[in-house]
């Protein structure tokens, strides 16, 4: 089983990669997904974020405020880092679980979608890293418009993040995502196929 590692900052269009090649028959492991299961109420992960960041995070209904906790990260690269170093080892162990499971059921290539900075043992999880890359302007619009917020705060955001060097340092494979979806779906298709015959 081949793992392969989808990353890239905020906005750069990771997941609308992890998506085609889901449609072309990859299975997929969506780490944002994992994260919102392991701070679910109740989880040993919620409690450490409500030790640090204080009961203003959790709402009436004793789950994680996002919104809120975004508003205190996004902009502080420490409360970042810290949030990171409490979500990270639960959502690793979750994933290594999920991971464990695909190869029981003999999964050719699993893809790995993972905003997760390459510290946090994300390249002990995957045989490839797949970096996908875009312009900073086209990645503060996609921000803004899928989560209806000002250009200040996606700045913000984006700024809060590994800059692409960062991420590129360790890519095997780089996926620049500045053209039409058409241009991205052949670029993928083109990888995945070479991927799957190795």
């Amino acid at each position: 089983m081949k793992v392969i590692g989808v990353t890239g900052g905020i906005g750069s269009g990771k997941s609308t990669v992890t998506k085609i090649l889901h449609d072309l028959g990859a299975r997929v492991i969506d780490a944002d997904k994992v994260a919102r299961e392991v701070t679910g109420k109740g989880q040993p992960a919620l409690e450490e974020i409500r030790s640090f960041f204080g009961g203003e995070v959790i709402n009436e209904k004793g789950e994680l405020d996002r919104k809120k906790l975004s508003s205190i990260v996004f902009g502080d690269k420490e409360k970042l880092e810290m949030l990171n170093a409490i979500t990270h080892k639960y959502i690793v162990n979750k994933i290594m679980g999920c991971l464990e499971m695909l190869r029981k059921e003999q999964a050719e290539l699993v893809v790995l979608d993972a905003p997760l900075p390459v510290e946090h043992g994300f390249l002990d999880i995957v045989d490839e890293v797949w970096v996908v890359v875009a312009a900073k302007e086209e990645r503060i619009k996609r921000i803004m418009q899928r989560s209806g917020i000002s250009h200040e705060e996606a700045l913000n955001r984006l700024n809060a993040q590994l800059n692409d060097e960062e991420y590129l340092k360790h890519a095997d494979e780089v996926i620049y995502n500045d053209g039409s979806i058409d241009e991205l779906e052949k670029t993928v298709a083109k990888l995945y196929i070479v991927k799957k015959s190795r």
